[in-house]
């Protein structure tokens, strides 16, 4: 009976023991006390991470022997307009984008359209600040101290982004693609004596390496917040209106060049023109078959 007593009292200890380990670990689990911050006070419903977690599909294979014929295009990607809104939201810039990946070392950057001429450090500064001086006055000294600071170029004064692409026929395929080499954005500034703003590029992105970190970046979108387009999807699908200032050539003219600048049908011949070379690449596959 002494026996059975103690192998009793030995179970309801070691019940008692469960009993409160359970109890315990039931409100470890619906407190939130040990939880971030970041994961209690979001902006949203949940934490997105469907983007974040997501692989990036990579490029089908292509063999040279495989490409039959090819054309290197340039286009110009206007900002401002409707359908390129996206690429100017004020939450996160296309601009922005680009350049935290240069200052985070994702990716490198060129100074030619042929990525042949890689950018230092110093030199990317100096296309991402404006250096400037201000004076300033020491109240306990009494003298004028003069101090250099570097200000941000403004994202706002890049309306327009060069894109340059191949589009090439795939042989083995029996179809046409085009795939994105290079981005430029085009910094718009003010200079005196001029008529009109001087636009430059300020560098060269070389597309398919930074297209993985691209794909980590939502697009945000007038017709829904939670859309889980992509940079890379945007660029990829040709989601953005432009016009081709120039395609390859043996003179490498660009397409202004082909006319009178001082004729008043200047921009509509351009711009005719800018047509043409694409419904030539729309109309080259077609162009292959018998129907």
């Amino acid at each position: 009976m002494n026996n059975n007593f103690k192998l009793f009292v030995a179970l309801l200890a070691c019940w008692a023991c469960m009993t409160t380990a359970s109890a315990q670990n039931a409100e470890r689990v619906i407190t939130e006390s040990s939880a971030p911050a970041e994961d209690i006070y979001i902006d949203d419903i949940v934490n997105k991470r469907l983007i974040t977690e997501a692989k990036l599909m990579a490029y089908e294979p292509v063999r040279e022997a495989d490409i039959a014929w090819e054309k290197r295009i340039w286009r110009l990607v206007e900002t401002r307009e409707k359908m390129n809104l996206p690429w100017r939201a004020e939450e996160a810039p296309f601009f922005n984008i680009l350049k935290d990946m240069i200052q985070n070392g994702d990716i490198t950057v060129f100074e030619d359209e042929k990525f042949k001429d890689a950018m230092t450090y110093e030199d990317v500064e100096k296309k991402l600040f404006d250096v400037d001086t201000i004076t300033t006055f020491d109240y306990d000294t009494y003298e004028e101290k003069v101090q250099v600071v570097k200000n941000t170029k403004d994202w706002r004064n890049i309306y327009r982004f060069r894109v340059k692409e191949i589009w090439f026929f795939d042989e083995e395929a029996s179809m046409m693609k085009n795939r994105i080499i290079g981005i430029a954005p085009l910094y718009e500034e003010t200079v005196e004596g001029l008529d009109r703003p001087l636009e430059y590029p300020l560098f060269w992105v070389y597309y398919p390496e930074a297209r993985t970190f691209l794909s980590k970046h939502r697009v945000i979108s007038d017709n829904n917040d939670v859309a889980p387009m992509t940079w890379a999807d945007l660029l990829d699908n040709r989601y953005f209106t432009s016009i081709i200032y120039k395609k390859s050539n043996v003179l490498d003219y660009k397409v202004e060049q082909y006319f009178d600048e001082k004729d008043p049908m200047f921009g509509f011949d351009r711009l005719m023109e800018s047509d043409k070379i694409k419904n030539e690449l729309f109309n080259f596959e077609h162009d292959l078959w018998e129907y």
